[in-house]
C-alpha cells in the first residue's frame, strides 16, 4: 500500500540495514512523508539544506528530509532536479535510491517497509540496484564499490554491474568530479576489505578511468623470488587488505595504494625487474594526487614512502635519529617503518625501542593514528628531561650545512633542518 496520509517520519537507508544485519547504528537519517518546508519550520526544525529540503530535528538534532523525487537534466553528479512536495509517497523516495539494501524504511513502531526487497537481498548478500534510475547517477558505480569493500561477503548483482559496465561505456564516469572521486575511494580504503573495492572497479571499467594508474598494474609481473604472488596488481591488493588487517590510518592507506605505481611503466624489456620504479612512483602519486585533490597529509607520506619503501625493511637496523632524519614532513613517518615489515610477515608491528624513542622526541613522528603501543602519553617527568635536554654542537664534529646539532643520553647526534 502506498503511503499517503498526513505527516508522518520514517528512519531510512543505513540505519535500518545496520539494524536488520545486527550492527552498531551510527546515525540515523528520517524522511518525513506529507509535509512542507512551512510545515517542518512551525514545528521547530532548522533548515540546513541547499539542494533539496533537509531539515535539523529542534531537540535530537538528526536530520530530516522531505520526501522527494529527482528528474536528470544534465551528465554527471550535479545534472538533477528535484521535486518535493506532500504528494510524494515514500515508495516513490525509496525508488530513487541506489541500492535495495538501503532502501527500507522503519515507521515509529518499528515496521519495517521494504517496498524493493532490501530485506531479500540482506539475506542472499547481494548489491542490487533499485531501479533503473539507478543509472542516472555516475557516485553510484563508486559507492556499489565502497560497500563491497565494507561487506566483503556480498557480491554484485549481474544485472546491477551490466548496468555499472554500460554507464561507464556512456562516458558517465568521466563526468565525476575529483572531490567525489576521492571521498568514495577515500572511504573504501577505510572499509574492511579495501581489494574489494577496485575488483568491483575494475570489473566495470571503472577503475581504469578514475584511477589508471592502479589499473595499469594489474598483469605486470615481478620477480617470483621477492614476490610469490608475481601479479604487481595482486600484490598492491595483498598490501592494502593487510594495512585493513594492523587498522592503519588513512595516510598509511594512500601511501600503501601508491607505492609501488612506477611498476606499471616499466619498459617490457626490463620486466619482471623494475629498476627505478621508486622515482616513477613518486612522480605518479604526486600526479594522482593533484589529479583528486588529495589532502596534505596523505599525499606527503605517499611520496616519501614511494621513494623510500625499497629501504623502509631495512629500518630495524637504523638508528632513531637517522630514521628521523631528512626532509620528512608526514605525522606518520615511523608508522609505516614498523608496519611494512609486519605485513610481509602478516603479524602486528612491534615497535623497537629506536621506533619508541623516535616517536617520543621528535613532533614530525607522532602518527595521527597510532598503533596501540604508540598511544600512551609519556610522563610528566620524561617531558621534562627531554625539555632539560641540551642541543649545543661539538667543536670536533660539526653537523653538515642545513642540520641541527642534538644531544641525546650523552651522545651527540645531527639532524636534518630541512
Amino acid at each position: 500500500a502506498r503511503h499517503t496520509s498526513a505527516m508522518r517520519s520514517y528512519i531510512v537507508g543505513g540505519a535500518v540495514r545496520d539494524r536488520l544485519l545486527g550492527l552498531p547504528v551510527q546515525d540515523r537519517d528520517w524522511v518525513v512523508v506529507g509535509a512542507t518546508p512551512e510545515a517542518l519550520k512551525a514545528q521547530g526544525y532548522l533548515p540546513v539544506g541547499a539542494d533539496f529540503p533537509v531539515f535539523l530535528h529542534p531537540a535530537t538534532k538528526e536530520e530530516y528530509a522531505l520526501a522527494r523525487t529527482e528528474r536528470k537534466t544534465a551528465p554527471g553528479y550535479h545534472g538533477f532536479a528535484f521535486h518535493a512536495s506532500p504528494e510524494v509517497t515514500l515508495e516513490d523516495d525509496l525508488r530513487r535510491r541506489d541500492l535495495t539494501i538501503n532502501a527500507m524504511a522503519e515507521d515509529a513502531d518499528g515496521t519495517l517497509v521494504d517496498p524493493w526487497g532490501g530485506r531479500r537481498d540482506l539475506d542472499a548478500k547481494l548489491l542490487r540496484h533499485v531501479s533503473p534510475a539507478f543509472a542516472e547517477d555516475p557516485v553510484r558505480i563508486l559507492r556499489v564499490a565502497r560497500f563491497a569493500a565494507r561487506f566483503s561477503d556480498f557480491t554484485v548483482a549481474p544485472e546491477t554491474e551490466a548496468q555499472m559496465r554500460a554507464m561507464v561505456e556512456a562516458g558517465e564516469v568521466d563526468a565525476l568530479v575529483p572531490e567525489r572521486v576521492w571521498r568514495e575511494v577515500s572511504r573504501g580504503l577505510m572499509e574492511r576489505a579495501p581489494s574489494r573495492m577496485f575488483a568491483v572497479l575494475r570489473s566495470c571499467g571503472a577503475l581504469a578511468r578514475v584511477l589508471p594508474e592502479v589499473e595499469r598494474l594489474f598483469g605486470v609481473p615481478q620477480r617470483a623470488d621477492y614476490h610469490p604472488e608475481v601479479d604487481t596488481g595482486v600484490h598492491l591488493m595483498m598490501v592494502l587488505d593487510m594495512a585493513a588487517r594492523l587498522e592503519a590510518s588513512l595516510e598509511v592507506r594512500y601511501a600503501c595504494l601508491g607505492h609501488d605505481l612506477g611498476k606499471g611503466t616499466t619498459p617490457a624489456d626490463m620486466l619482471p625487474r623494475h629498476v627505478g620504479h621508486e622515482e616513477r612512483s613518486v612522480q605518479l602519486v604526486r600526479q594522482m594526487s593533484e589529479r583528486l585533490r588529495v589532502d596534505n597529509g596523505c599525499r606527503a607520506l605517499a611520496l616519501v614512502t614511494a621513494r623510500e619503501h625499497g629501504n623502509v625493511h631495512r629500518s630495524g637496523e637504523f638508528g632513531a635519529a637517522a630514521r628521523c632524519a631528512g626532509p620528512i614532513d608526514s605525522p606518520n613517518c615511523c608508522w609505516p617503518a614498523s608496519a611494512m615489515p609486519a605485513a610481509a610477515s602478516a603479524s602486528r608491528p612491534s615497535l623497537t625501542r629506536s621506533d619508541r624513542a623516535c616517536s617520543k622526541r621528535c613532533a614530525a613522528c607522532r602518527p595521527s593514528t597510532p598503533p596501540p603501543s604508540l598511544q600512551a602519553r609519556p610522563s610528566a617527568a620524561s617531558a621534562g628531561r627531554r625539555s632539560a635536554r641540551r642541543s649545543t654542537p661539538s667543536a670536533s664534529t660539526p653537523c653538515a650545512p642545513g642540520s641541527q646539532p642534538l644531544r641525546e643520553n650523552g651522545r651527540r647526534r645531527c639532524r636534518s633542518g630541512r
